[in-house]
């Protein structure tokens, strides 16, 4: 049986992680850290898609600077959005609950860019999910809160963990709602020679 081809995952999420290694590939993670601040007037989805291709550069000037073999390598970002608003990771509880509070019985969008680079090559794929929570109670946003899992998310929500109970539905990709639309990211990885499944 032959090894399975090399990624790099310019990512420090573990979702994303599980998602590829579910499509049987390598991963081998490069760090990736740039300023994630918005600019004056950048939609939601140029903001997603500027991070996720400023990810991949960063990811890739680090493979080059540690010696790495070249390989493809992927970066990505997901991003929250309701009225024009971008919603990044909650700074504290505060933030959390507001936009908890925002999306309670309302729906939101949720954009994921995947930038993947292979040599001198760039391919990008932006996934855009309609999401519809349901009324939350100031005693669901809280214990949620306490349960500390809003932290590290865009909008303060993980769709895989326990605040599935608050998705009416959605309207595009699960995966891509998770943090890495497979999908879109197949068809990527395909183009760099990838064979699926």
């Amino acid at each position: 049986m032959s090894t399975p081809p090399l990624l790099y995952l310019a990512s420090g999420s573990p979702r994303r992680r599980e998602l590829l290694e579910q499509l049987g590939l390598t991963l081998q993670r490069v760090a990736a850290e740039i300023d994630e601040t918005p600019l004056p007037g950048e939609t939601a989805r140029d903001y997603a898609l500027r991070l996720a291709v400023e990810k991949a550069a960063a990811g890739e000037a680090a493979r080059v600077a540690a010696g790495l073999p070249a390989a493809p390598l992927l970066a990505a970002d997901t991003t929250v959005t309701q009225d024009g608003e971008i919603f990044g990771k909650p700074a504290d509880a505060p933030d959390a609950r507001r936009m908890l509070a925002a999306f309670s019985g309302r729906s939101h969008r949720v954009l994921t860019a995947v930038a993947v680079r292979d040599g001198d090559a760039l391919h990008t794929a932006v996934s855009d999910t309609e999401v519809w929570f349901k009324p939350l109670s100031a005693a669901e946003i809280e214990r949620y809160i306490e349960s500390g899992e809003p932290f590290d998310k865009a909008g303060a929500y993980g769709i895989q963990g326990r605040a599935a109970v608050f998705v009416e539905r959605i309207a595009g990709s699960y995966t891509g709602v998770v943090g890495l639309p497979v999908f879109e990211t197949a068809a990527l990885l395909s183009a760099c020679g990838f064979v699926f499944p």
